[in-house]
């Protein structure tokens, strides 16, 4: 039995992967197939790629784009979430910023250069017609616990993550949300390292093929609204909120999709050039 990592974080929209894990249906396909978490995100998943911890990754699509053109041995092998990723735009609670115009050249935490938050503060900044030169400042927190920290203590001024699981800190008092920013395109896809797919390019397509299975029929699986409350600390409201606007995707990611994302991460010099679309996803 061949020994595959994948690397995602541990949030609702992987728990496909837990339940399949949880149900055997990998190891009855002959995959002792790992599920690593990476908590900090993107930027810690595409450096495991790299280093070769991972062969995996459930992976944000601009993260993974981004670092494939600066040297990530890796492709894109499917989209997994086909709708937006709605980034919530947070403060502390007792903040003195109230809108996002008054954001405008303060410090935004993120959990490391070339990471997801750190990305999406650029398409922000972008969208608000802010100079990304003047108007973007970054303090580094590593993931979700050190920006309640840096956000309370004062060390960075606001922080973007996903809404819905940034929204109990919202109800606790911790967070402000003050504005959202959903990506442009489809938000999370798979990716692999070159050097596993020549290795296990047959293993790889079954892995794919249950968990596109399971992903199809999981709004339906009984009370999975009640399963996402409790495991993630959410209100039912809110998850059934989030099941009623994610879907998620069996394909391939699209040519346009990643010419958009590319035209993006360059008009805000991101990235310097643009690769081939046969060069970033390849299909299996």
């Amino acid at each position: 039995m061949k020994t595959i990592h994948i690397g995602g974080v541990p949030e609702h929209f992987n728990l496909a992967w837990y339940l399949a894990l949880k149900q055997g249906l990998f190891k009855e396909a002959g995959i002792n197939l790992r599920w690593d978490d990476y908590p900090s995100g993107t930027g810690a998943m595409a450096k495991a790629l790299r280093k070769g911890n991972i062969d995996l990754a459930v992976i944000l699509t601009e993260g993974i784009i981004k670092d494939i053109i600066d040297g990530n041995p890796s492709k894109i092998i499917q989209t997994f979430v086909q709708t937006p990723l709605i980034w919530g735009i947070h403060v502390a609670e007792n903040s003195k910023y109230k809108t996002i115009e008054e954001l405008k050249g303060t410090k935004a935490a993120i959990s490391r250069y070339g990471s997801g938050s750190h990305l999406m503060a650029y398409i922000h900044a972008k969208n608000n017609n802010w100079d990304l030169d003047k108007d973007l400042n970054f303090e580094v927190i590593k993931d979700l616990d050190g920006a309640v920290e840096g956000l309370t203590q004062g060390k960075a001024d606001y922080f973007m993550w996903e809404k819905f699981m940034t929204k109990p800190l919202v109800d606790q008092g911790v967070f402000r949300r003050i504005g959202n920013c959903p990506t442009p395109w489809p938000c999370f896809v798979i990716a692999v390292r070159n050097e596993s797919l020549e290795l296990y390019r047959d293993e790889i397509k079954v892995i794919l093929d249950i968990i596109n299975e399971m992903t199809l029929g999981f709004k339906d699986i009984p009370d999975i609204d009640k399963t996402i409350a409790k495991r993630y600390d959410q209100k039912i409201e809110d998850v059934q909120e989030w099941l009623s606007l994610t879907q998620w995707s069996q394909n391939s990611i699209d040519e346009e999709t990643v010419s958009t994302v590319q035209k993006q991460l360059m008009s805000t010099n991101i990235i310097s050039e643009s690769m081939d679309y046969k060069d970033l996803v390849t299909d299996i």
